[in-house]
């Protein structure tokens, strides 16, 4: 069935593969940006595009409005350099600073938008990487709570993405919690730290990590929105893998040195306490809601082989 679909945030990472999907499904697609500039970019894929600030309730309002959707889909972050800086996992708390307002505020903006316009289904960007609650197991489903982090500089973040859940599941919505993203536009980020020996393993680098290429986190809001999903799904590949696992193979299909081993004691005054949580307790998650409910089929299942054909 063909929708007419509105995408909050289309000139993200994962915005730029979701919106040509959706067209090539014959979906009638609106896609907003916070610049001008880049209008023409979403219209070459084929999207309406529509200059929004996700930060102001007339902006919002008036291009759903607009646009009548069926369905809202929000990826709205700021953590691009352009809108953050330089990642700094330290001082994560100023670095997703206007990522956690597009959360709270603008989740809420969007989500009175939709009751205003008749929109009937809203699904929404969460999150699930690394940050599965630390006890138990390495792998965490969806009945599992994600970590709070509580007295760390992610708790903001962390409160924000609980607040996405809380609001959006109520409204009847769908949250995907995607894993870390790789793939077009996500993997340099990545990868200049680990080229530059920045990116150590910590301790013993057991703490576990749930990847996905950008393409079938793509696919698997496709597939939510579609089906008109409800409730939370975990959007991570088929391999959680520790740190240890994962960070050498990403060094080595990047053609750099073997990452350095650095002792917990030390990188918590340099990389601060996220990071270490991270790479020594951090908790992935298991994918297997989204394959049962949605169908969900994986291009690139696990992270070993598309970090691979990503470096190639």
């Amino acid at each position: 069935m063909v929708m007419r679909v509105f995408v909050a945030g289309g000139t993200g990472v994962l915005g730029r593969r979701l919106v040509p999907q959706l067209v090539a499904r014959g979906h009638r697609v609106t896609a907003t940006t916070t610049s001008a500039t880049k209008l023409g970019l979403l219209e070459q894929m084929g999207a309406e595009a529509v200059v929004m600030d996700g930060l102001d309730a007339a902006s919002v309002g008036e291009a759903v409005a607009k646009a009548r959707p069926e369905v809202i889909v929000h990826q709205m972050t700021a953590i691009s350099t352009a809108h953050a800086g330089k990642p700094d996992m330290k001082h994560m708390d100023r670095w997703f600073a206007g990522t956690n307002r597009l959360r709270t505020e603008g989740t809420d903006h969007l989500l009175a938008a939709a009751e205003a316009s008749g929109t009937t289904h809203f699904v929404a960007q969460g999150y699930a990487a690394w940050n599965g609650i630390r006890e138990g197991g390495w792998v965490k489903t969806e009945q599992d709570p994600v970590d709070p982090m509580r007295g760390t500089p992610a708790e903001p973040g962390m409160r924000a993405l609980g607040h996405v859940e809380d609001v959006v599941v109520k409204a009847g919505g769908a949250v995907l919690r995607y894993g870390w993203f790789y793939g077009p536009g996500a993997t340099d980020d990545l990868v200049e730290p680990v080229r530059k020996r920045q990116f150590p393993v910590v301790g013993g680098g057991a703490g576990h990590c749930s990847w996905v290429h950008l393409d079938d986190a793509a696919s698997a809001t496709v597939l939510a929105v579609e089906q008109r999903a409800r409730g939370v799904f975990n959007i991570v590949d088929d391999e959680p893998a520790p740190a240890v696992e994962w960070l050498p193979h990403l060094a080595a299909c990047a053609g750099a040195k073997r990452p350095m081993r650095v002792p917990t004691w030390l990188a918590r005054p340099l990389a601060g306490e996220v990071a270490v949580t991270m790479m020594t307790e951090g908790r992935g998650f298991s994918n297997a809601k989204a394959k049962r409910e949605l169908g969900w089929k994986l291009r690139h299942p696990s992270w070993r082989q598309g970090f691979k054909e990503e470096l190639a």
